[in-house]
């Protein structure tokens, strides 16, 4: 099998887009930064995305059964930080910036380049990761303006055009 840190060394040449998870149900509003999302099918709108099962909010996910996925634009590279720090609240974490809802009550950011807000159809676990597959019940929009994307751990910004910024 291959070592663990050589797979990490280079997953990490694989950039992402960075998005933060949102959900909000019965139990309870929770988020984290990710980049492992991608899309599966545009009939029906599709897309999956994987965390860890330890994470402190993954039971949030599970039982509520809705997410958002908010891809962030380059001026929430903050944003990004502040949802993958363990030592900041849910709660302050949210307090951080604005959000508004759509159809499944999932949190979505007013500034975030898409938000795709999703039911969670099926659930995977693979290894130490649980994969949520979602169906797209809505989505919101902002203008073009230059994402934020993950690679060789670092953050880069790309232009609205594809270029780099």
């Amino acid at each position: 099998m291959l070592e663990v840190a050589r797979y990490r060394n280079g997953m990490a040449m694989l950039a992402g887009a960075v998005n933060v998870i949102t959900t909000d149900g019965p139990r309870g509003k929770a988020g984290f930064t990710a980049t492992a999302v991608c899309t599966v099918t545009d009939q029906p709108p599709t897309l999956l995305v994987c965390m860890n099962r330890s994470s402190y909010a993954h039971p949030f996910f599970v039982d509520n059964g809705v997410l958002c996925v908010n891809l962030l634009s380059a001026g929430q590279q903050d944003l990004s930080g502040v949802f993958s720090n363990r030592e900041i609240s849910m709660e302050a974490r949210f307090a951080s910036t604005e959000c508004s809802v759509l159809e499944t009550g999932s949190p979505v950011f007013a500034d975030a380049l898409v938000s795709f807000d999703c039911r969670i159809a099926q659930i995977e676990e693979i290894g130490s990761h649980t994969i949520f597959f979602c169906e797209v019940v809505e989505m919101q929009q902002s203008e073009p303006k230059p994402g934020l994307v993950y690679f060789n751990r670092s953050y880069h910004h790309l232009g609205a055009a594809g270029g780099a910024a």
